[in-house]
């Protein structure tokens, strides 16, 4: 009778007889080398897919895993092949089984699946990679290539990748947690609905990249990385720390920011229309010539900025503010509820009326600051 141990001490001596490893095949077979050694061992079986793949690596025929296979065998044998492989297919079905009143023709069209999980790849050429269905976990990866991968709907747990490369790759819609990522491209990459949580990105190129609704959840901390011109149209900022970022030209329209310290990186040109931010800190950054339209900050400790050109339709409540200028700036129609705004000075700026009243009601230092006059008024 067939087994799985016969199974497996027929793969381990194929794989002995090409002077190959474990890790070696599982590298090849895109799985991790756990897995060839759980067959080898009789624990577990590859599927009938693989069993293909194997075939072609180990250079055996599927009938080399019959239990009656002969190593002299020839070509009179033919006629006795399907009887012979039969116990082989019996033996694979029981991983491949299709569900209860699954039509057959369904089956032949099940897509690939390569898992990356538990790997240790070091410049592997991935590029144009497709079908890892969720299966990305717990690996090392150093000076790697994905480039224009489709890595979308994947779990990317507990991973360290340094230098690789995702140019134009797609994972959107992915959860990529508790990982490292150090030193690597990301340009004209698709993050769509990503969520990133618990995890350290420190020196990483992410420019022209689409990250609308993604998510940066729980204790993130990004470093030194380049966002420019990505799109970060409603994204949700929690519990996060970013720092020496470039955000030049970013859209962060109705953007949510809550919880999170933000500190040395650049905003010039971004634009922060509908945005929110919420019991967190600002400092030290550089907002030249950023668009302050419907913005909010609840509760923020704003320290060392300076906002300049059309401050509309904003809202700053509970906020603390240390050493923060406006500074050629015009403000409208915007809303300050602050028990103090002594930490603000305005330099050459205009305010109407009622921003003006706000401020004056906060004990801000009005000096430096031009009333507009209202259209079809009197100077």
């Amino acid at each position: 009778m067939l087994t799985t141990m016969i199974i497996g001490n027929k793969i381990a001596e194929a794989r002995k007889k090409i002077n190959i490893s474990q890790a070696q095949l599982a590298q090849r077979l895109f799985i991790s080398s756990q897995a060839v050694g759980k067959w080898e061992r009789g624990e577990s079986m590859p599927d009938i897919i693989t069993f293909n793949r194997l075939t072609e690596i180990l250079g055996v025929d599927l009938n080399y895993f019959s239990e009656s296979f002969q190593t002299e065998a020839t070509e009179s044998d033919s006629n006795s092949y399907r009887e012979r492989m039969a116990p082989v297919e019996s033996v694979v079905k029981q991983s491949d089984e299709l569900p209860s009143g699954k039509h057959p023709d369904s089956h032949r069209e099940k897509k690939l699946s390569w898992d990356m999980s538990r790997g240790n790849w070091v410049d592997a050429d991935f590029s144009g990679l497709k079908n890892l269905h969720e299966k990305f976990s717990s690996s090392n990866m150093q000076r790697c290539l994905f480039i224009g991968s489709d890595m979308s709907g994947l779990l990317l747990k507990s991973n360290n990748v340094v230098s690789c490369d995702f140019s134009g790759s797609d994972m959107s819609n992915s959860h990529l947690q508790s990982s490292n990522l150090g030193n690597n491209l990301f340009k004209d990459c698709k993050l769509k609905e990503t969520e990133f949580s618990g995890s350290n990105i420190s020196s990483c190129n992410f420019s022209g990249t689409d990250f609308t609704g993604a998510a940066f959840l729980k204790s993130n901390h990004v470093d030194s990385c380049d966002f420019s011109g990505s799109d970060f149209s409603n994204i949700r900022i929690q519990g996060s720390n970013l720092g020496n970022n470039l955000f030049k030209d970013c859209s962060l329209k109705e953007s949510e920011i809550s919880g999170s310290y933000i500190m040395g990186c650049d905003f010039s040109g971004a634009d922060f229309t509908g945005a929110a931010f919420k019991s967190g800190g600002i400092q030290k950054n550089k907002m030249a010539n950023v668009v302050w339209n419907r913005t909010s900050f609840n509760t923020m400790q704003i320290v060392d900025i300076v906002f300049e050109g059309t401050v509309e339709d904003c809202y700053f409540e509970n906020c603390t503010f240390k050493k923060v200028t406006f500074q050629n700036a015009t403000l409208t129609n915007s809303f300050f509820k602050n028990k103090s705004l002594k930490g603000i000075r305005f330099i050459d700026c205009q305010a109407d009326r009622m921003t003006n009243e706000f401020l004056k009601s906060g004990k801000a230092d009005l000096t430096g600051i031009t009333l507009l006059t209202p259209k079809g008024g009197n100077e």
